[in-house]
């Protein structure tokens, strides 16, 4: 048999290791438009911010070792077509414009996202940056070392968003965050929440623009120099966009189910509507615990599971996809975040009826010498009292408690059953109630 991998990021990259890992007698074949792969898109506010100093850290696989395995790896090649009756691709070489063709028994699509490009006036103009390939990321560097680069706007405040504001601030930059929405990372968190993540960004010196939408991008000399809002002109050195992530669907266009975005629908195997098929990592949609239903979540955790469930099905399928709850974390300015499942707002966008509780309360007994404030909150249906949304915060970092909420989630563990979990007490770490299950608790009578 021979496989075809068709990228080979997170999910390309665990899909072809593990293929030969678990089946030595198939051909497999990878091919990717970029000279590198394996880059931690997440790292490059730490490169930028100078955390990092050395980008090989964010690296965690080359081209020479997939082919030390036994994978024929084709780098800067660029698939333009696929024939899924011949079950056939083309392309071309981009170093010299060569042609090539290849055939396939299996194909596992693992093409990933693009970055959302909106179609504002000017946004094509240089100074003006995306974050997600390693290209990327040096070019925003050696941008931002310029002497002459002194103010930067950053469009877009989800993850990414926020965590270069704080990288560029590293950097005694003037940074300027714009925002369309009302809230800072209003995908992951309720208000709650994100009220004291825009505390910490201010007193990080942001200068926090929310509810505001970028019009139009000025440059008479072909470089960005202002940016024009529905509110406001702002004059800038350089700017990076991060509006969000699409999937990329041209080359299955048409031929396999997706989703509205054209995310790939898979079964729990990773199959697609083609049985020859595999899709992984973010062209594909994944089945969400939370809201029972596919959804689109572009994370590296979700790219890596699925990569490793489609080279285990390749043959035949023995291992199923347990879905994802779309578990997450970040720091802003030194204030610790995670959420797991839907927000409160996500959840009756969904159509979902549900019921909520936020809890702030002290990491560990309040007679201890010291302790800090957590915020939590819970979501879970009104009628079935499962859970289906868990978010932190704190000045320590409390993050990894998240794991417990989303295990909960998946499971389909109730409100009530998660207030009386078994969870450990020692004054050192935490409460008689912890937090955890306070938060539950307290919704016993809700």
């Amino acid at each position: 048999m021979k496989v075809i991998v068709l990228g080979c990021n997170h999910a390309g990259t665990f899909a072809s290791t593990k293929i030969k890992e678990l089946y030595s007698d198939i051909e497999v074949v990878t091919y990717d438009k970029s000279d590198n792969i394996s880059f931690l898109a997440c790292g490059i506010a730490l490169w930028v911010g100078g955390v990092i100093k050395d980008p090989k850290g964010l690296f965690y696989a080359s081209p020479e070792g997939l082919a030390s395995q036994g994978i024929k790896v084709n780098m800067g090649h660029e698939v333009e077509s696929i024939d899924f009756i011949k079950k056939t691709i083309k392309g071309k070489k981009l170093s010299d414009g060569t042609e090539f063709e290849d055939n396939y028994d299996k194909l596992v699509l693992a093409t990933g996202s693009w970055p959302v490009i909106p179609p504002i006036e000017g946004v094509d103009l240089d100074g003006i940056h995306l974050s997600k390939l390693y290209e990327h990321a040096q070019a925003i560097i050696e941008e931002a070392d310029k002497p002459e680069v002194k103010t930067v706007m950053v469009v877009g405040a989800g993850y990414i968003g926020v965590e270069l504001i704080e990288a560029f601030r590293q950097k005694g930059k003037k940074v300027i965050l714009m925002e369309a929405m009302p809230r800072v990372m209003a995908n992951y968190f309720d208000k709650e929440i994100t009220e004291a993540a825009e505390e910490h960004i201010k007193a990080g010196g942001v200068d926090m623009h929310l509810g505001e939408k970028v019009t139009k991008f000025v440059g008479p000399d072909g470089r960005v120099n202002k940016v024009v809002t529905d509110k406001g002109e702002y004059d800038v050195d350089m700017v990076v966009m991060s509006v969000g992530f699409r999937p990329n669907s041209e080359l299955h266009k048409g031929h396999v189910d997706t989703l509205l975005n054209g995310a790939i629908i898979v079964d729990s195997y990773m199959q697609t509507s083609d049985p020859s098929v595999f899709a992984v990592g973010d062209c594909a949609s994944v089945y969400s615990r939370a809201s029972l239903a596919r959804e689109y979540i572009a994370l590296a955790t979700n790219a890596v599971r699925m990569g490793i469930i489609a080279a285990t099905n390749i043959k035949d399928k023995v291992l199923s996809y347990q879905g994802t709850q779309g578990s997450n974390a970040i720091c802003v300015f030194g204030y610790s975040m995670a959420s797991t499942g839907l927000s409160e707002e996500s959840a009756i966008a969904k159509g979902l009826k549900i019921k909520t509780n936020f809890l702030k309360d002290a990491s560990r007994p309040e007679f201890m010498p010291t302790y800090t404030d957590v915020l939590v909150k819970v979501v879970y249906e009104e009628h079935t009292r499962r859970l289906v949304g868990a978010q932190i915060a704190s000045e320590e970092n409390h993050t990894e408690a998240i794991h417990a909420f989303s295990i909960a989630i998946q499971k389909g563990m109730t409100i009530d059953e998660f207030a009386l979990s078994d969870f450990f007490f020692l004054p050192h770490f935490n409460k008689p109630l912890s937090w955890m299950t306070s938060v539950a608790l307290t919704c016993l009578t809700c």
